[in-house]
């Protein structure tokens, strides 16, 4: 009985990496598929932002998940085809429409949420 179990929870391990691998592809890809995906897969994740700030546009929650999956600057940036620096201004804003305090790390709020 315990093999049974065991295989299960690798089968389950198993279906979520498969799962992130597939929701890192569509942001690499900067996919219009990546938000309904990932709204799937993490539905709460959008709860609460909604809870904190109800009135964020698709390409907001979009960028919110780019810095859930703990991409750095650059790689959004390169994803996205805007320059660095762009991301950073995006970040800012971001960080003010959500009220996160520029001494808190902004992945790590996210990873918390």
């Amino acid at each position: 009985m315990r093999n049974e179990k065991t295989e299960f929870n690798l089968e389950d391990l198993n279906q979520k990496i498969f799962v992130q691998d597939e929701i890192l592809a569509l942001a690499k890809e900067n996919s219009p598929r990546l938000l309904s995906k990932f709204r799937l897969v993490d539905p709460d994740f959008f709860k609460k932002l909604s809870a904190i700030q109800p009135n964020l546009k698709n390409s907001e929650l979009i960028f919110c998940i780019y810095l859930k999956l703990n991409l750095t600057t650059k790689e959004i940036a390169k994803y996205t085809f805007v320059t660095p620096k762009a991301i950073q201004n995006r970040k800012n804003r971001l960080r003010k429409k959500l009220n996160i305090a520029s001494t808190v790390d902004i992945y790590k709020w996210f990873n918390e949420l």
